[in-house]
């Protein structure tokens, strides 16, 4: 048993570096950005070009992780994603486009490597008791890098030097790459053919979105991840000018990831508070998050921004995991899981892109950044509308 453990162990493990480093570029490019005297709107743009790739590689990336070992698509995201911040060596960092072709490169790694992840699985465990912990444990993994990426590989970032900081993001990169050859290298389906796969994307969509349960629960789980996305930029820019705080300061990432950690707490009381014979009531929690969401520019004490972090962490978190676990069940049975967290990454990615673009926009004309995030409050509260009236057509 212990030697069938070692593969999965060095799959958590290369996943959470893998992941750290992704949270974590996003700081070494926003002090790029500060270096350069970019605007705090930049960053945003900047994160539309991490969403691309997972957009208009959708319907690629699963039929390319099935068609090869799963390990070696491992292996090449982890490379492609290296390559990324290795361009942040050799480019003019006072062009923005060039720092959007790193972070865009990231997320052609990122893209690639999602799919395998997940797909693994079911090679390296052995039934599906295994396979349930198996997933959870990996979740886990993620969530974990996420919090740490975000405060660890923030103060990393903001406590060194661009350059440095890049260099060690390569080499997390590096080691998760390195991690990846102790994961068997099995054989993968020869006869996938990309164009036949990419049509079945789309119908698998149309199937999906045609469904009352799911079709609620993609766009809710889009909203949400929009909303978190467009936060993140908008929140790092807020916290130095309403709190008073050096942007250059590791305590900006730290008070940035405690959103993480609610949403780490919603998630595991979300069971407990939305029964999922139920799951739309979920809707409620979405409701308190724009409460939530519009009371930020009205504050100025570092200690409430921080409960109202952890808050709507919380409510976000409440108001996603039921409807995960919806998506999840009802979509393995429609199209299989794979399709369907490939469809939900379509989804979740194009309203990220849409949202940061208007919150660019917003920025752009000159409004303040406390009216760009009640603008971004205001854009969910839109989603939130429509379902609440969509989700009549969801009996009980």
């Amino acid at each position: 048993m212990k030697i069938r453990l070692q593969p999965l162990q060095a799959l958590y493990f290369t996943q959470f570096l893998s992941a750290f480093a992704d949270n974590m570029i996003l700081f070494v490019i926003a002090h790029l950005l500060r270096e350069n005297g970019f605007s705090p709107a930049m960053l945003a743009l900047v994160s539309i070009s991490f969403f691309l790739p997972y957009i208009f590689l959708a319907p690629l990336v699963g039929p390319f992780a099935d068609k090869h070992p799963k390990s070696f698509v491992l292996v090449i995201g982890n490379l492609i994603k290296a390559l990324g911040v290795l361009l942040l060596f050799v480019i003019d960092h006072s062009s923005i486009l060039f720092l959007m072709l790193c972070y865009f490169t990231v997320g052609v790694g990122a893209v690639v490597y999602s799919p395998a992840k997940y797909g693994i699985l079911p090679e390296l465990t052995r039934n599906e008791d295994e396979l349930f912990h198996a997933n959870a444990r990996i979740e886990a993994y993620t969530i974990f890098a996420i919090l740490t990426g975000i405060g660890g590989g923030g103060a990393i970032a903001s406590m060194t030097a661009p350059l440095l900081s890049s260099a060690i993001c390569l080499l997390i990169y590096l080691l998760s790459l390195a991690l990846t050859f102790f994961i068997p290298r099995m054989k993968g389906n020869l006869s996938i053919r990309y164009g036949a796969e990419a049509r079945r994307f789309f119908i698998d969509f149309q199937q999906l979105m045609g469904r009352p349960e799911t079709s609620f629960a993609l766009i809710g789980t889009g909203a949400f991840w929009m909303s978190s996305a467009v936060l993140r930029v908008a929140v790092l820019a807020w916290i130095p000018i309403a709190l008073g705080i050096n942007p250059e300061s590791f305590s900006v990432s730290l008070i940035l990831a405690t959103t993480s950690i609610g949403i780490i707490a919603g998630a595991f009381l979300a069971p407990k508070l939305v029964p999922l014979a139920q799951f739309t009531r979920s809707l409620t929690f979405g409701f308190g998050m724009f409460l939530i969401i519009v009371l930020f520019p009205w504050i100025h004490v570092t200690a409430i921004a921080i409960a109202l972090l952890l808050l709507v962490g919380f409510m976000g978190g409440v108001f996603i995991i039921p409807m995960n676990t919806v998506l999840q069940e009802e979509g393995k049975k429609m199209v299989g899981s794979g399709k369907t967290i490939a469809i939900q990454n379509f989804i979740e990615n194009l309203l990220m892109a849409v949202g940061s673009g208007i919150y660019y926009l917003i920025v752009y004309t000159g409004i303040s950044i406390s009216g760009a995030i009640v603008g971004q409050g205001l854009l969910l509260l839109v989603f939130l509308l429509y379902l609440a009236k969509y989700r009549k057509r969801i009996a009980g």
